[in-house]
């Protein structure tokens, strides 16, 4: 993992690890990870606790422009970019639970991102927090 990623992982994961709620036994852990069976890739399920904490908020993938070409666009601050250079963001599949998904970027315009591949129009995406999903999915430990 590139050394600029790895930071914001491992600051991501300290963050989430602050919204464990104590209780007498064990506090609450503020993520799970469930493997996605047949992929490399995991859903991840957040506490209300956890979202709250990291502020976590989403748009959803906007339609083609005309004459704009590419499948859709999404904010960039929607964008995570992997060492291996691959550019993925993280969808809502359910009640707080989050999955990273594969893009295709055909350019940037502004502060959008039009994809030549990626989620489907009106798909809902992780704007802010997309730091912290990824530190969950790594099992970036956090501390206290």
């Amino acid at each position: 993992m590139h050394r600029g990623t790895w930071l914001a992982v491992v600051v991501a994961s300290m963050v989430l690890a602050a919204c464990g709620t104590p209780a007498e036994s064990a506090p609450e852990s503020p993520s799970r990870v469930v493997p996605i069976a047949g992929t490399n890739l995991s859903k991840i399920e957040l506490t209300p606790k956890a979202i709250e904490r990291i502020s976590l908020q989403t748009a959803p993938v906007q339609g083609p422009a005309a004459g704009a070409g590419g499948t859709g666009s999404v904010p960039l601050a929607a964008v995570l970019y992997l060492s291996d250079g691959s550019t993925w963001v993280y969808t809502v599949v359910g009640t707080r639970t989050y999955e990273r998904q594969r893009v295709t970027i055909a350019r940037a315009s502004g502060d959008t991102a039009i994809l030549q591949a990626g989620p489907a129009p009106g798909t809902l995406v992780v704007t802010t927090g997309v730091a912290e999903l990824l530190g969950s999915e790594y099992g970036v430990a956090g501390g206290q």
